[in-house]
């Protein structure tokens, strides 16, 4: 009886990797339309063509990039992209907690800030406090 069982265990062996009982390949039923090619967007930069690459985005502006601006970085800095999403720019002056040096410092720099739609590729993780640039 064992025999038996080895030798049918062999021989399905040698059938299966010869490929006598395989299953037919089925290939896919596409045609012109289905494999149109779609131009390559990056987000991103559509975002840097707008008013985001011209002044700081308080929705999606990581806290380094408020460096530039004397008084800003890293307190207020932190504070805006904690409170983080506004609806308008001006809305960073009713941060919880500011007082009136912190506020003179932010209507001081009201121009250089705009408010834009949430942008999941610059916000997502933890990229708006720490996005690895260390330099």
């Amino acid at each position: 009886m064992k025999r038996l069982i080895r030798f049918l265990a062999a021989l399905s062996l040698m059938v299966g990797c010869l490929g006598w009982l395989s299953q037919t390949a089925v290939a896919a039923n596409f045609n012109g339309v289905t494999l149109v090619a779609a131009d390559y967007r990056n987000v991103v930069e559509d975002k840097m063509a707008t008013d985001y690459g011209k002044k700081l985005d308080v929705n999606n502006t990581n806290v380094r990039s408020f460096r530039q601006l004397p008084g800003m970085y890293p307190t207020l800095a932190g504070l805006i992209v904690k409170n983080a999403p506004y609806k308008s720019v001006e809305d960073v002056l009713e941060i919880p907690g500011l007082n009136d040096k912190q506020k003179e410092v932010l209507e001081a720099n009201m121009d250089n800030f705009v408010a834009t739609e949430v942008s999941k590729e610059l916000v997502e993780g933890g990229d708006r406090y720490n996005n690895g640039i260390y330099r």
